[in-house]
């Protein structure tokens, strides 16, 4: 069956969470490149924004243990509109405070509304996705994030600039309600949504493995599924490899201001760039497994060989300032690659829920790994982040910071792939 003769409306609802992705990734990633203004005009110091963020993650975490039990329960349609609501109202509120306190009430506030976008974006891929065509459909979704983070550097610094830092979270937030209205008009879950033909109707219901879910299929409780090695396999990769993202988000900015002593516009430049290429990544890392599933490769199999390969990949971040001194766009390129084998890996992380686990408790197990990722980005800005970057730069050796840094980076990826293997060597999947 050809792919005019299928449909593609299941393509306009993955662009719909592509650009949700986008808005929420904007939204976040704003203060990143604030913080010199902040230094200079609100007297902040690396402790403070450290805090500050501190605060987003633990929030975030906390939003994600709930948040995909809401989306269970309210459906993929009203729980992401709810969600996407209040952190667009998060962040325009954003403008009206001035001191750290003020900034982590706010941030916080943002991390737990902004908790419901993947939780929901996963459930929506698994609602209107064969399972073959998922990861590319997350991988497509989930460029998103690096779009938005290629979009706030360019744009930004130009806000600050001109309108000022107010400005900046207030243009960006009020994308959001743009996005709200799109989804209310477009989205209903597939054998609801009248555009769609029976054909791809048929289409996305195609995998026998799968139960059609319907409104009295068990549901599995928090207790059941944390009994799971399934569970604990994707919350554990999520942990180890989440935190490595969240530096790239609010310390890629500091480390060309803090090492190559440049401005803000003119940092703004390798950060897009190492994002452009992580999108690369990302939708690569979705159509990689697909390659092997066509060859005739266990589902399975294609997802932990694809992701090995990612984990590979990021290794020689480890010498992104050894290349830097000899030249900057070295540790563009290795830091880029690193930012989309991150970005390929996410995408098929995201998709081994889909592949273990019943569609009306994607939502749920998406949360709990979540929540566990914010945990390791908390972890990290506690022990290392907050302690290295404060001491090193006291005593002028920031680059001893960012070598420590780069290590833990590069060597995350492949401690995540072999507990994984050993927790679950086959995926097996878990029936309600």
């Amino acid at each position: 069956m050809t792919q005019a003769t299928i449909g593609k409306y299941r393509w306009t609802i993955c662009s719909l969470i592509f650009f949700a992705t986008t808005i929420n990734y904007i939204d976040r990633s704003v203060i990143s490149f604030l913080k010199s203004t902040f230094t200079n005009d609100l007297h902040w110091n690396d402790a403070d924004y450290a805090n500050v963020e501190i605060t987003f993650k633990l929030f975030y975490a906390i939003g994600m243990l709930g948040v995909g039990r809401i989306i269970d329960r309210l459906g993929t349609k009203i729980g992401y509109a709810v969600f996407t609501f209040f952190w667009s109202v998060a962040g325009v509120c954003t403008s009206l405070v001035n001191t750290v306190v003020g900034f982590q009430v706010v941030r916080g506030a943002l991390g737990v509304a902004e908790s419901g976008n993947f939780p929901a974006a996963i459930k929506t891929v698994a609602e209107w996705f064969p399972k073959k065509e998922r990861a590319l459909a997350t991988g497509i979704f989930n460029s998103g994030a690096n779009i938005g983070a290629i979009v706030t550097p360019l744009c930004v610094p130009w806000i600050v600039i001109h309108w000022g830092w107010k400005w900046a979270f207030i243009s960006t937030g009020l994308l959001g309600f743009v996005w709200l209205i799109c989804w209310m008009l477009f989205y209903e879950i597939p054998k609801n949504q009248k555009k769609l033909s029976e054909a791809e109707l048929a289409y996305i219901q195609s995998d026998k493995d799968e139960v059609i879910e319907t409104s009295e299929q068990p549901k599995l409780s928090w207790k059941q599924l944390i009994g799971y090695k399934q569970t604990w396999a994707f919350i554990i990769g999520k942990f180890l490899t989440d935190p490595i993202w969240w530096f790239y988000l609010f310390w890629l900015p500091d480390f060309f201001e803090s090492v190559y002593k440049i401005k803000l516009q003119a940092a703004s430049w390798p950060v897009a760039t190492i994002y452009i290429i992580s999108t690369v990544g990302s939708i690569w890392g979705g159509w990689l497994p697909l390659n092997f599933i066509k060859k005739g490769m266990p589902v399975f199999k294609a997802r932990k060989r694809s992701m090995l390969i990612y984990a590979f990949l990021v290794l020689p971040i480890f010498f992104a300032l050894v290349l830097g001194k000899m030249n900057l766009w070295y540790a563009v390129m290795v830091i880029g690659i690193a930012a989309a084998a991150h970005q390929a890996w996410s995408a098929n992380i995201f998709t081994t829920v889909s592949d273990m686990f019943p569609k009306n408790s994607t939502a749920t197990v998406t949360g709990l790994g979540g929540m566990f990722g914010g945990l390791g980005g908390i972890v990290l800005s506690l022990f290392v982040q907050k302690q290295l970057f404060v001491y090193y730069r006291s005593i002028n050796q920031i680059e001893t910071a960012y070598y420590i840094m780069f290590a833990i980076c590069a060597g995350s990826y492949l401690l995540a792939w072999l507990i994984m293997h050993y927790l679950v060597p086959r995926m097996k999947r878990v029936e309600a």
